[in-house]
């Protein structure tokens, strides 16, 4: 029996592998040029510095001066962005809160009076008054209120709904019918509420 020979399998789809870099031409018009331009990735690393342009050696490396500039400028880039993350550049600053003045001592003298007052500080409506009704009796009912801590607004003479509701107010803090009329009974309390 004959051994026939299969072709090797290597196990795996060559043509994916790295294609064989290119090679030099030989010729001596030619040196330095490749056969395949565009295969070419990396710069033959024993070329001369083009005419003007100066290296500089840093740390062991061989730098251009527009390497060594665009280094240069990312450092500041990246100390400004920290100075402006630290909030350097905020344009509120806040100032200082002015010192205040050491106040002086004062000394106060309070008078007591023996003689009692007898006039009431606010007096009631002279009549019956109902929502609806203007004028200084009005006006006398909303003081009457505000003394005994039942305001209805600005006096103006008017016995709007703040007035009224006042009078509510007032009416049920004393036991009466919650109407927020000004009958008898509610202006015998309010005056018996003022004199007392």
């Amino acid at each position: 029996m004959e051994a026939r020979e299969e072709p090797r399998d290597p196990g795996y789809d060559d043509w994916f592998d790295e294609p064989e870099l290119p090679t030099e031409t030989q010729s001596g018009v030619n040196r330095g040029v490749y056969e395949d331009a565009d295969e070419v990735w990396v710069l033959p690393e024993d070329e001369e510095p083009r005419s003007g342009q100066r290296e500089i050696v840093i740390g062991g490396r061989t730098l251009t001066v527009t390497q060594v500039a665009i280094i240069g400028l990312s450092v500041l880039a990246i100390f400004f962005a920290i100075l402006a993350a630290a909030g350097v550049f905020n344009g509120s600053k806040t100032a200082a809160p002015p010192a205040a003045p050491v106040p002086k001592p004062v000394t106060v003298t309070v008078q007591t009076s023996t003689a009692a007052s007898t006039v009431p500080a606010a007096e009631a409506p002279s009549q019956p008054l109902s929502p609806g009704d203007t004028g200084s009796q009005v006006k006398t009912l909303q003081l009457a209120l505000a003394a005994l801590g039942y305001s209805a607004g600005k006096p103006d003479g008017d016995y709007g709904p703040s007035t009224q509701n006042a009078v509510e107010r007032f009416q049920v803090a004393k036991g009466l019918n919650e109407d927020g009329v000004v009958g008898p009974a509610t202006l015998a309390a309010l005056q018996k509420a003022l004199s007392g």
